[in-house]
């Protein structure tokens, strides 16, 4: 589950997370790994909320509030990604084949070594892209594949779509093809 909010509950002593299951049921007393920058924690699942009703076992695509037990109030933020333990791991490196927009609708050239923001579940991390084929630019309305360093690790899966921005405008978009390191 990307973790879209925070909010921390009596006096910093537990957690509440919220978010939309992407797969997958989770149940009160499950374990769960908060996986991100920063992340690693593993906590225990207390409660689940959906719509203000506490409910005991929650699946995929619902929106719902986790409240966490035995994770420090300052190991969970916005991006992050609750999941099974060991199920998913933090990169801070991908391959990916992007595509740019059109320039009326804010794509521009896109240079190796450019920063870009990329926009990775409810996570938002600045980055630097390499073409792989040598190429000097990618022009609006091109695709290629590229080589992403981000500056923080975040929860990454092959075929994981992502969006980027440029210049501080939407600028593409593109799907994780391959994972080559993985931050411990």
């Amino acid at each position: 589950m990307p973790v879209e909010d925070v909010f921390r509950l009596r006096q910093g002593r537990a957690v509440m997370v919220a978010g939309r299951i992407e797969r997958g049921p989770v149940r009160t007393g499950d374990a769960v790994e908060v996986v991100g920058s920063a992340g690693g924690a593993t906590a225990l699942v207390a409660d689940i909320e959906q719509g203000g009703v506490r409910v005991r076992e929650a699946c995929a695509h619902m929106n719902v509030g986790v409240l966490l037990r035995g994770v420090a109030t300052d190991a969970v933020e916005r991006g992050q990604v609750l999941a099974a333990p060991g199920s998913i791991g933090a990169h801070a490196g991908f391959t990916a084949e992007i595509t740019l927009l059109s320039e009326g609708r804010g794509g521009a050239d896109v240079v190796p070594g450019a920063r870009l923001r990329f926009h990775l579940r409810t996570a938002a991390v600045w980055g630097t892209v390499v073409p792989l084929d040598g190429a000097d630019v990618v022009r609006p309305l091109h695709g290629a594949r590229v080589t992403v360093e981000l500056d923080e690790p975040v929860a990454l899966e092959e075929g994981q779509p992502f969006a980027f921005r440029h210049h501080g405008r939407a600028a593409g978009s593109g799907t994780v093809l391959r994972l080559p390191c993985r931050t411990p």
